[in-house]
């Protein structure tokens, strides 16, 4: 099990590479993934326990220094977030469903792990950067309450005037968007 997790988000594809291997050699993680994300930007995230991976991340903001647009860890990440990540959640359909839209791809994780811990929902996606204008969105699902409670939680985990473009609760969502959005 996944317990901890580092993410770097750079300006710089190079830097990203170089950055990448830094955190690698620093020890004890290992790899989710690091790659090209849009408009040219680079994200590495890797896991491991809490030691190696601030560890790491202290190696990859030194190495990517000034390209560094954000940074993340999160010491207990909730078990829904990478396989949201890397789109491999199932889900039945919900009560309601929440989306949350953020400019930087940090702020998003970070926002989806507190809104995963903080109501019964289910973390349905999180799309980090790809073919969106480096912007980053996650949704998730569950009781309208709870939809609620977690978008809340997740935008006051960033702060009201953090990098937050958009969010929107939707009770019974349309069968037909429902199946889009999945």
């Amino acid at each position: 099990m996944i317990t901890s997790i580092g993410l770097v988000e750079l300006t710089s594809i190079a830097r990203g590479v170089e950055t990448t291997d830094a955190m690698l050699k620093a020890g004890g993680v290992t790899l989710v993934f690091a790659k090209p994300v849009c408009p040219g930007k680079f994200i590495v995230l890797v896991h491991g326990d809490i030691g190696a991976v601030t560890e790491a991340l202290n190696a990859g903001l030194a190495v990517g220094a000034d390209r560094v647009v954000n940074h993340l860890t999160i010491p207990r990440v909730h078990p829904d977030l990478l396989p949201a990540m890397n789109g491999t959640t199932q889900a039945e359909p919900v009560g309601a469903l929440g989306v949350v839209e953020f400019f930087d791809i940090a702020s998003a994780v970070t926002a989806a792990d507190a809104a995963a811990k903080a109501a019964r929902v289910t973390v349905l996606e999180v799309r980090l950067g790809m073919g969106i204008g480096g912007k980053s969105f996650f949704k998730l699902g569950g009781e309208v309450a709870d939809v609620k409670a977690a978008v809340d939680a997740a935008i006051a985990a960033t702060g009201e005037r953090g990098p937050l473009v958009s969010s929107c609760v939707i009770p019974a969502p349309d069968p037909a968007l429902y199946k889009e959005m999945m």
